[in-house]
């Protein structure tokens, strides 16, 4: 009778079958947009993630914009963090550097995670004015030595002696947190002393250089008083050789760097182009005089 009564209703009355589809329907459809909702979650932690948490190139491509246009970033609390850290101490000599000058302004100092790369850089600058070569480096020696515990050279010394493998573990670590600093770089394959190993670094466009658009400041700020930090406080030999070509850099690590007077950016001019405080009618950058 069941049977029968079932085999008896009307083509448009809904059947068993048709309360089975229903049903599957409904949950396929259920399952679909409980995926939606997840892809879309997920994408929204990614996009906070990467906007909070970890500094992105902020091109389309992915990579530094050509040259003679500003690579965009986006900038997260870690690199904040870091440009804040480094800003402020030096802000503490480039106020010194003012008194000196008799040009001291009363300036209100900015909080945590208010300062962008833009005002590190400016820092920098301050920090570069009325300063020889030797003591703007002996200044970012002093910063660098401030932000490290009591003991930490020798401590390095003990863990990374000049090795091989301890040259390329550096080259390794410096990929991820230099970024904020740099900007985008890899690991690459050198040869010191007829040896090939993996402790180079190639900066693809180095970010500091990009803003600065001083060869005064990337060669006093950055590439000699890192080169002599490694080398003679933590005893790891590095040699930093930035093209001013193309803004790049390469840093090889267990390389000895080579006396100022015979670096190739001793007679380095300036980049005039770009650079506010350029002097084009010297044949090498003013700043780069002892």
């Amino acid at each position: 009778m069941v049977l029968l009564s079932i085999q008896t209703l009307p083509s448009s009355y809904p059947t068993l079958n048709n309360y089975t589809f229903n049903y599957r329907s409904q949950r396929q459809s259920q399952s679909q947009n409980q995926n939606q909702n997840q892809n879309q979650n997920q994408r929204r932690c990614v996009k906070i993630r990467s906007n909070v948490i970890r500094c992105g190139i902020a091109e389309p491509s992915g990579e530094p914009a050509p040259l003679g246009q500003k690579t965009k970033y986006n900038d997260g609390l870690f690199e904040k963090a870091f440009m804040t850290l480094f800003a402020r101490k030096m802000e503490n000599f480039a106020a010194k550097s003012a008194s000196k000058n008799g040009s001291q302004k009363e300036e209100k100092k900015k909080g945590w995670f208010e300062y962008d790369y833009d005002s590190f850089v400016d820092v920098s600058r301050k920090v570069m004015q009325g300063r020889s070569r030797l003591q703007q480096q002996q200044v970012v020696r002093e910063v660098l030595m401030s932000m490290l515990p009591p003991g930490a050279p020798a401590q390095f010394r003990k863990l990374f002696p000049p090795t091989k493998w301890a040259a390329e573990f550096n080259a390794a670590i410096t990929v991820p947190f230099f970024f904020w600093l740099v900007g985008p770089s890899e690991v690459v394959e050198v040869e010191i002393d007829g040896v090939k190993q993996k402790s180079g670094v190639h900066i693809k466009k180095c970010r500091y250089l990009e803003n600065s658009g001083c060869v005064g400041m990337c060669v006093n700020m950055c590439k000699i008083p890192t080169q002599d930090f490694f080398t003679n406080e933590f005893g790891l030999p590095l040699t930093m050789n930035p093209n001013f070509e193309d803004m790049s850099c390469e840093m090889v690590y267990g390389q000895v760097p080579p006396p100022f007077e015979e670096d190739p950016v001793a007679k380095q001019p300036c980049l005039a182009d770009i650079c506010t405080i350029a002097n084009p009618s010297s044949s090498f950058c003013p700043k780069l005089q002892a």
